[in-house]
């Protein structure tokens, strides 16, 4: 790999850090499109699923007394069957097929996250169940499988710490068994395990200066600009 192609993902992953200190969300969205268009599908799907999942543990440690086990556990349950479904579409698929897929759900999830829209029924243990399942199959295709849970667990009655405990519980072990069921296959082989490696001190670092700029935007407008640049972004790419 070239040393342009190196430092432009560690760019965008810094970008998706920074992000993700801010906003709580969306490093795998930002990530996603470039990186796919940059590395390919099969090598950046996996990247960053081990930097998700890497970056919720130190969260996880600080919320999990907080998670509503009863709503997530049902949810998570279903995503880690359905996760090798994901990885098995990501193998198969062509690659040029999945980097459009990825721009797609990009821009469809950040026009509903824009737009406020959340999940408007009782949740439901069908509906989580049949949730999990969606969100665990997208989540092995593409490493996009948090906004549909995102939506769904803002519906409920449980407060904002409550969502935030339980959204990092089901990042954190579904972003692993991804990692593990690509391992699996023999998608997240040698080269990409180093180039996590590579990113992941980007990543941090990025995340780390998110953390600290948080008190100084606007939440609610910082989202508002990274979706809108979310929708710029994947547009260009499904495009080209």
């Amino acid at each position: 790999m070239d040393l342009f192609t190196l430092i432009a993902a560690g760019i965008i992953a810094a970008i998706a850090g920074v992000v993700r200190g801010i906003t709580g969300f969306g490093g795998a969205m930002v990530m996603a499109p470039p990186l796919a268009l940059l590395l390919g599908p099969k090598l950046a799907v996996p990247v960053i699923l081990v930097l998700e999942s890497v970056a919720a543990a130190p969260m996880l440690i600080q919320t999990r007394h907080l998670v509503h086990w009863k709503m997530i556990g049902a949810i998570l349950l279903a995503a880690c069957v359905t996760v090798p479904l994901g990885v098995l579409a990501l193998v198969a698929i062509d690659p040029a097929i999945t980097r459009r897929g990825i721009a797609v759900t990009v821009i469809v999830f950040a026009v509903i996250l824009l737009r406020g829209w959340r999940y408007a029924g009782r949740p439901r243990l069908a509906t989580s169940v049949g949730l999990g399942a969606v969100s665990g199959a997208m989540l092995g295709a593409t490493s996009i499988g948090g906004p549909p849970v995102i939506l769904y667990l803002l519906s409920g009655p449980d407060p904002i710490e409550t969502t935030r405990a339980n959204l990092t519980l089901y990042v954190a072990v579904s972003s692993l068994i991804g990692v593990i069921m690509l391992w699996h296959q023999g998608v997240f082989d040698a080269r990409a395990g180093w180039m996590s490696v590579l990113l992941a001190p980007a990543y941090y670092v990025g995340l780390l200066i998110g953390l600290r700029l948080f008190p100084r935007f606007s939440d609610t407008r910082f989202r508002q600009f990274t979706l809108m640049l979310l929708i710029v972004v994947s547009t260009g790419i499904l495009l080209a």
